[in-house]
């Protein structure tokens, strides 16, 4: 055994001189050390041994006539830490043999850089998996380090698109190897490739344990307005938000988050084309199994407001469990036409259960119900021709709605705001807001109608013309329309009349606008006056058939008529025969046949102004506008030049 020395490290032998050497053992290790150097080859990759470690370098023994040096960085970690020490072995690439110094050139990261191109182009054939680094994020995808530097396309980092690359930065994982260019150092990887191969073999597993009504477990992958995905292995079941919850669900995003795991039932597999329907509120009780005896009808019931549409509002009972408040049932005093005036979402309300439907899983509420009916005191309070004061709250085309308390409406109907004055429009007596006094004219319970009128507190026009006037009196007035079928005239501004066209000195054919004008000054005379439908007929002709004389008031000759009124009110008129007319003296001129007087025209009411005129002739009656050319039986005298002085 070798010798120890003092520092009690092993003692050397003392090498053997060349005279101790026979010339054949020379020569023999001569060839061996010329051999040894013919076996190493430049690009070749040689284990060594670490000789020594100095502050910038590594001397590296590898058998040859001098030792190696390599960079100290070469053996230096991320953290700056030396990897070796004296002694180790590593596996170095040789370069050169010698350098201008007499060293050898070595490289241990060109070793490792070509062992590793050795391992790609080995898991490129094979078609395995080589595990790398992300370490940057670069034009169209990511770096990865895998010995060397690898590419890896944005397009193949997950088998779906990955928002955020930068977030895969410094994490290690399996990629495939798809593409190898060892010439110009290219190297492309797939991490959707092993992702694939991965969900695979789990989706194999996840098909066996598949059938309706079992309880997986698994993560919700994404989220739409319409549910959820959810990852169960390799294969992915759509939670609809239907499915979510007994209850309502606005999104799916109140009840899951992305990557939380979940529970679900499986409702529908169909393995031909692997889709799978699942459901979370299937792991609890209906609760509509208990309606019908929790919420009977006409029970009292609080909840919730959940939504608002046009034709009410859904309030919340209880999970899962909603009822209706239709909009007819929101007040018995509004008429509500917009719902989220009275209530809004997340209100607690009160209200009285109407209906239960449990097949079709409805409940019907009502909030007016929880206070008491206005209608139900009516009958009691008010009686027909009672007085009542109000308050006008809304104007329609036909009338006007007096409020008579909370609850209760009345209506004024346009013709019963006057005696006689034509109301085209309520705007024109009321207007919003006012306080009416009116009298009740009918109730009707069961439709909920109250009708009013307000003329019982006015003048009576048309009782004060009557008092004055008489049939027979001749008056004054004012053209106020004239229609194809006769002349309206407005009688000391109380009354209005008509004067039918076979009252006027209007020749056979003629139109009453060719000799009348609106706003014209006239004389006529009273024909009828019938205070029972508040009629007045009038004529413009005495009682010989002859033209009253003109009002001092008439306007100026050749003045413009006025265009045609449309077909007036309803109107009456009543003929009768005349008496002989006198005998004419011969020196009388030559006339016309005198027109047919008709006994009684009576005024069209304020509230019908388009109705066709009724007239009664000695023939008989005949209606409408055409009852002015309707044939008469007439006595006109004939045309002679020789005629008799009139009397």
């Amino acid at each position: 055994m070798p010798a120890e020395n003092e520092k009690g490290g092993r003692q050397t032998e003392p090498m053997q001189t060349e005279e101790e050497l026979s010339p054949q053992e020379y020569e023999h290790l001569l060839a061996q050390y010329e051999n040894s150097f013919k076996n190493l080859q430049e690009g070749q990759i040689i284990r060594g041994r670490v000789l020594a470690i100095t502050p910038s370098e590594v001397i590296v023994d590898i058998g040859y006539k001098s030792e190696g040096i390599i960079s100290l960085a070469e053996f230096t970690d991320f953290s700056g830490n030396v990897t070796v020490h004296e002694g180790d072995a590593v596996d170095v690439l040789l370069e050169r043999t010698e350098d201008q110094n007499g060293y050898v050139v070595l490289s241990k990261d060109k070793a490792e850089k070509m062992k590793v191109w050795d391992e790609v182009e080995r898991s490129y054939r094979s078609g395995s998996t080589v595990r790398g680094r992300v370490i940057d994020r670069i034009k169209g995808g990511l770096a990865v380090d895998i010995g060397v530097k690898a590419f890896l396309p944005g397009s193949l980092v997950d088998v779906k698109p990955v928002k955020n690359l930068e977030s895969l930065r410094g994490k290690e994982l399996d990629f495939k190897v798809i593409s190898v260019d060892k010439k110009r150092g290219n190297i492309v990887l797939s991490r959707k490739a092993v992702v694939e191969i991965e969900q695979e073999a789990r989706k194999r597993e996840t098909l066996q344990l598949l059938e309706e009504g079992r309880v997986l477990r698994g993560v919700v992958k994404n989220l739409t307005d319409y549910g959820a995905f959810v990852d169960l292995g390799g294969l992915d079941g759509l939670l609809h938000v239907t499915d979510m919850s007994w209850g309502r669900v606005n999104h799916p995003s109140d009840l899951v988050k992305v990557a939380e795991e979940i529970d679900v039932v499986v409702l529908k597999f169909d393995r031909e084309t692997e889709r799978v329907s699942l459901g979370t509120k299937q792991l609890t009780e209906d609760p509509w199994v208990h309606v019908p005896g929790k919420y009977p009808a006409g029970s009292r019931v609080a909840g919730r407001v959940t939504n608002v549409t046009d034709y009410g509002a859904f309030v919340e009972l209880e999970e899962g469990v909603e009822g209706l408040v239709h909009v007819s049932e929101m007040s018995w005093s509004k008429k509500v036409k917009n719902p989220s005036k009275l209530v809004s979402p997340g209100d607690q309300v009160e209200a009285v259960v109407s209906d239960v439907n449990p097949d079709a899983r409805r409940i019907s509420l009502s909030l007016k119900d929880t206070l008491p009916d206005p209608w139900e005191s009516v009958i009691q309070k008010y009686a027909i021709g009672s007085r009542v004061q109000g308050k006008v709250r809304n104007l329609t085309d036909f009338g006007a709605f007096v409020e008579i308390e909370e609850g209760v409406d009345g209506l004024v109907h346009v013709s019963d705001m006057s005696w006689t004055k034509r109301i085209k429009h309520p705007s024109e007596v009321l207007k919003k807001g006012d306080e009416v006094e009116a009298i009740i004219t009918s109730i009707d319970e069961e439709n909920r109608r109250i009708s009013l009128s307000i003329k019982e507190f006015q003048p009576n026009d048309f009782q004060t013309f009557r008092d004055k006037h008489q049939p027979g009196d001749v008056v004054e007035g004012v053209v106020s329309r004239v229609a194809d079928f006769g002349v309206f005239v407005q009688i000391e501004g109380l009354v209005e009349g008509l004067m039918h066209v076979s009252e006027t000195a209007v020749p056979r054919g003629g139109k009453p606008q060719e000799q009348y004008r609106e706003g014209e000054a006239v004389r006529v005379r009273i024909l009828r006056i019938d205070e029972g439908e508040m009629k007045v007929g009038l004529s413009g002709l005495d009682d010989a058939g002859q033209a009253l004389p003109a009002a001092q008031a008439a306007p100026a000759a050749g003045a413009e008529a006025p265009s045609a009124v449309e077909s007036e009110a309803a109107v009456e008129s009543e003929a009768a025969p005349q008496s002989e007319a006198a005998p004419q003296s011969e020196a009388a001129p030559q006339s016309e046949a005198v027109p047919e007087a008709a006994e009684t025209v009576e005024t069209a009411p304020a509230s019908a102004e388009a109705a066709p005129a009724t007239v009664e002739t000695a023939s008989g009656t005949a209606e409408g506008e055409d009852a002015a050319a309707a044939p008469k039986k007439k006595r006109t005298r004939k045309k002679t030049e020789d005629a008799p002085p009139k009397a």
